[in-house]
């Protein structure tokens, strides 16, 4: 006689939602690319004068929403250019369509398209397709996080000063100054820093060992959804500032060699 598991219904159910964040990252990325080799590009500001959409952000974000909604109709969405869906279901989707499009406009390699879902406020599973060099990265709850079908583990420096950092910067200029500023307290204390303008891509780069760390402030929800559980499924210690809870104002993920070192150097700020 057939006994139910919920814990194996659960563990099925999250399978099933990575492969769907997998194939709605690589299919809105794949349009994101193609759009960006064929096509003149139409720039507008948002938040700055810095801060860029194109119709190529609007279109792939359109398709993972139509996607999701033709799926799974009563769940909420949560995306960066404008969808905002108040579902019935508890799961809520966190769409980046373009992460890095100021990358995207520049013709730069990296940007990225994530998509992640989480159930009552849990992250269950996420994926960043980086598509200028398919490049795939995804997780579920529980499952650990991989690269192009490859399991990935976050690096062991042997400490801070050894480590390869990497931050990003806001769009507003304020905050920007702000940020280097917290910058100079770190810079003196690790091998060196990267800004790749991607915050996906930056969170992947600690799953897979890239870097060792990375940390930002004023992140979206948006921006770091997949990125946030691919580290930690990886083994990197995700948290904010303090080393409470991980939230996109103060985001950090690091190797557990240094964490800790870590937000001491950005407690000081």
């Amino acid at each position: 006689m057939h006994h139910a598991d919920p814990e194996h219904d659960e563990r099925a159910e999250r399978r099933v939602l990575r492969a769907l964040c997998e194939q709605l990252a690589t299919d809105a990325g794949r349009l994101a690319l193609q759009g960006r080799r064929g096509a003149e590009l139409e720039n507008e500001t948002k938040s700055s004068s810095t801060d860029i959409v194109t119709q190529f952000d609007r279109a792939a974000e359109a398709m993972i929403v139509e996607r999701i909604r033709d799926r799974r109709p009563d769940d909420a969405i949560v995306g960066e250019e404008g969808a905002a869906d108040s579902g019935t279901s508890g799961y809520e989707w966190f769409i980046d369509p373009i992460d890095g499009t100021t990358n995207f406009v520049y013709d730069h390699f990296s940007w990225s398209t994530s998509v992640a879902v989480a159930h009552e406020g849990v992250m269950l599973a996420g994926s960043v397709a980086v598509p200028t060099v398919d490049e795939l990265f995804s997780a579920a709850l529980g499952e650990g996080s991989t690269l192009n079908g490859h399991p990935i583990q976050c690096s062991r420096p042997e400490d801070l000063l050894r480590s390869l950092v990497g931050t990003g910067f806001s769009y507003l200029p304020e905050r920007r100054v702000e940020q280097i500023r917290q910058l100079g307290d770190v810079i003196a204390h690790v091998r060196d820093i990267r800004r790749g303008g991607s915050a996906a891509i930056d969170l992947c780069w600690v799953a897979c060992g890239r870097l060792d760390a990375y940390y930002e402030a004023h992140l979206n929800s948006w921006d770091a959804a997949a990125g946030e559980l691919i580290a930690r499924e990886a083994g990197a210690i995700t948290s904010d500032f303090a080393g409470g809870p991980p939230v996109p104002e103060r985001m950090v993920a690091a190797s557990p060699a240094v964490h800790a070192e870590l937000i001491a150097r950005l407690g000081t700020s």
